[in-house]
């Protein structure tokens, strides 16, 4: 009989971690996650980005499973296109929020990610975006961010670092938002409570897997959660400092398929 796979969940973030330059997942990677998936292992999407963001590369890359976007806000089924979950952020917080970071570090350029599967991403004048591939819709004012549902506020600093504008954050919207620093230039306001080891939670309860059976891999500080809650957490070489503190094990970078070297390892 076969023994059991180590890990039966394998969790991966995708920019910085599974993706390399160009949006794209290697060969290697590829036939790694599908050594595993062969050995029993299930693999799961745990990402900073919207449901919108995401679905086109799933598509490419055949993932058929569960997925968990917007920074835990989101659990996408990407075999049916459906959402399973989806928890919004109250934009009243959100705003006040912004004003209470603003009185504490001056102007701030703010984006948002509305709710549901084809919801938009609307950026305020001033706003640049971090990942300029990614479509986006510009408005007139902060107050048109607040059109419809969202599920997280985006934000950035004329001169302060992601570090210090994030630690800023923290200490002036504690208690109205989670603040996480998902990646360069990209400081993002979650719903009180949410990050992406509650939608990571969520999405192995509904597999029937617990924290200790479950791998996972990132590269940011949005990633600390998760790496928390699971039985193993690996940071890539090209990880925040603050992540590869948490971590149990570093590897190598994204672009050196530092995914795929540990999973061949596990599921050899």
């Amino acid at each position: 009989m076969a023994s059991p796979p180590v890990y039966s969940l394998i969790a991966t973030d995708l920019d910085g971690t599974l993706l390399r330059h160009g949006d794209t997942v290697s060969v290697r990677s590829r036939a790694a996650l599908a050594q595993a998936a062969a050995a029993g292992a299930q693999h799961i999407v745990v990402t900073g980005r919207p449901v919108p963001q995401v679905r086109h590369l799933l598509v490419e890359l055949d993932y058929r499973g569960l997925a968990v976007c917007g920074q835990g806000a989101q659990v996408y089924d990407a075999g049916a296109d459906a959402m399973v979950s989806s928890l919004t952020m109250d934009r009243e917080i959100a705003d006040q929020a912004l004003g209470k970071i603003e009185a504490e570090v001056g102007e701030v350029f703010a984006a948002v990610n509305q709710d549901g599967i084809d919801g938009l991403m609307l950026i305020e004048p001033g706003y640049e975006m971090p990942h300029p591939t990614l479509p986006a819709v510009g408005v007139g004012s902060r107050a048109a961010l607040w059109c419809e549902p969202i599920n997280k506020v985006l934000m950035r600093h004329p001169t302060l670092t992601d570090d210090e504008l994030a630690t800023a954050a923290r200490a002036a919207a504690d208690g109205l938002v989670t603040v996480t620093m998902a990646g360069p230039g990209t400081v993002e306001l979650q719903p009180l409570g949410v990050h992406k080891a509650t939608g990571l939670a969520l999405a192995a309860a509904s597999l029937g897997i617990a924290a200790e059976a479950t791998i996972t891999f990132g590269d940011m500080p949005n990633d600390v959660p998760m790496f928390h809650w699971a039985g193993h957490g690996v940071a890539m070489a090209n990880a925040h400092d603050e992540l590869k503190a948490v971590a149990d094990q570093v590897t190598l970078s994204n672009e050196e398929d530092g995914v795929a070297i540990v999973l061949e390892e596990l599921f050899a």
